[in-house]
């Protein structure tokens, strides 16, 4: 027996989602729609739980067509919550959740708000479940350890979904420092799958703010190295701790609904944060222009302060670079990339082999000397950038998967 589910996106990586979902083996995809992947499970549990490119995995308890843009369509949603017979397969008596909790979005203009659907749908789940509806209205904050659901409507079809995990998948449990411009995880995740990484042994990040991108091209690469560099110390700081924590963090628990108990945290100990010996530098490419200390957070990650503008790196040593630049919108470029943006790409350019890539977030068009291989367009607080694979040639842009 199958289960509908639904993995939630950023915008524009749709299909990566898709090909994640296939590649892994957790499903079989039905389709797509604006920020959705629907696909068919055999096993609604925590394998899910692992799909890094989704922000959220839902199992649908409902699909509802006919959900028009008047109000009557809150009546629509609220009797299809009513007549739901059971939930997705396997949940726990319901006396182990705190109670239940909605959140609602729609694409297009309607005549009524999010709050509308939320309380439409959640008292009716509420009283189907006999548990506590907890509204969201005013801004108020559930209590935790409720059952999340989710309503979403394209057009005049709607879907109620049950959160798979206790919180979305975006919200990493390695994720502990944070700085200005911190690259939303599902989305580094997207762009370390664009990398290629499969016999990637070198994978920098000049601009690495948090470490997201390195830590997430560390789940689908296990025998790469990592460079880890930023003009911003606060932010070798942030990405240290989350690199340590990333091997104790636990494994992020099932919804109450599934949850069968607390999961233990990892027995992997926490690794020693250590200044690296000279001969480890140069076995790692470093040269003498190193800008600040570096920092080894495991046998993997190395993390330094450094400007973007001057990488402290030999020729040609690294096999991919993956970059989220400075827009100069949440952060501003700094050091010598302050006076000349360019410098961080004829710096990537030198640093990169020549079979290389470079997966790289950019706002403002592609930069020059590169050849893009593909270009994925997406939606991120409400600007459109690019994930743009590029390789070193002159050769113009061409258009690839995005849209």
């Amino acid at each position: 027996m199958h289960t509908l589910a639904v993995a939630r996106a950023v915008h524009g990586i749709e299909p990566l989602v898709a090909a994640e979902i296939r590649r892994s083996r957790l499903g079989s995809v039905r389709g797509l729609r604006h920020r959705e992947v629907w696909f068919d499970t055999a096993d609604p549990g925590p394998g899910l739980l692992g799909l890094r490119t989704a922000d959220d995995v839902l199992l649908v308890a409902a699909v509802v067509d006919g959900v028009g843009h008047g109000r009557l369509a809150l009546r629509r949603l609220a009797a299809a919550a009513r007549a739901l017979r059971a939930l997705p397969p396997r949940p726990l008596p319901h006396r182990d959740a705190a109670g239940v909790e909605v959140s609602a979005t729609f694409v297009g203009r309607r005549a009524y708000t999010r709050h509308d659907i939320e309380d439409a749908v959640g008292a009716e789940l509420g009283r189907r479940l006999r548990l506590p509806y907890h509204s969201r209205a005013g801004g108020a904050v559930p209590p935790a350890g409720c059952l999340a659901f989710r309503v979403t409507i394209q057009g005049e079809r709607a879907v109620i979904g049950l959160r798979l995990a206790v919180r979305p998948l975006h919200r990493r449990p390695y994720k502990l420092g944070s700085v200005p411009g911190s690259l939303h995880p599902p989305l580094a995740a997207a762009m370390a799958a664009l990398a290629r990484l499969d016999g990637a042994r070198t994978v920098l990040d000049p601009c690495c703010g948090a470490g997201t991108t390195l830590l997430e091209a560390a789940a689908v690469a296990p025998h790469a190295r990592f460079l880890g560099l930023d003009h911003n110390p606060a932010a070798i700081t942030a990405a240290t701790t989350n690199a340590t924590h990333l091997h104790t963090a636990p494994t992020l628990p099932l919804a109450p609904a599934y949850s069968a108990g607390t999961p233990e945290a990892s027995t992997h100990p926490t690794p020693a944060v250590t200044r690296a010996p000279a001969e480890e530098r140069a076995a790692a490419g470093a040269v003498s222009r190193a800008d600040g200390p570096v920092a080894v957070a495991s046998g993997r990650f190395w993390w330094g302060v450094a400007d973007g503008g001057r990488v402290p790196l030999g020729d040609g040593v690294v096999d991919r670079v993956l970059v989220n630049p400075p827009w100069g919108r949440q952060v501003a470029a700094g050091g010598l990339l302050a006076g000349d943006p360019g410098r961080l790409w004829r710096e990537v350019r030198r640093v990169l082999a020549a079979d290389g890539l470079v997966v790289a977030l950019v706002h403002d068009g592609v930069p020059d000397g590169f050849t893009v291989r593909e270009r994925v367009r997406v939606s991120l607080s409400g600007r459109h950038p690019e994930l743009v694979v590029l390789s070193p040639g002159q050769a113009r842009a061409r258009t690839g998967r995005g849209r």
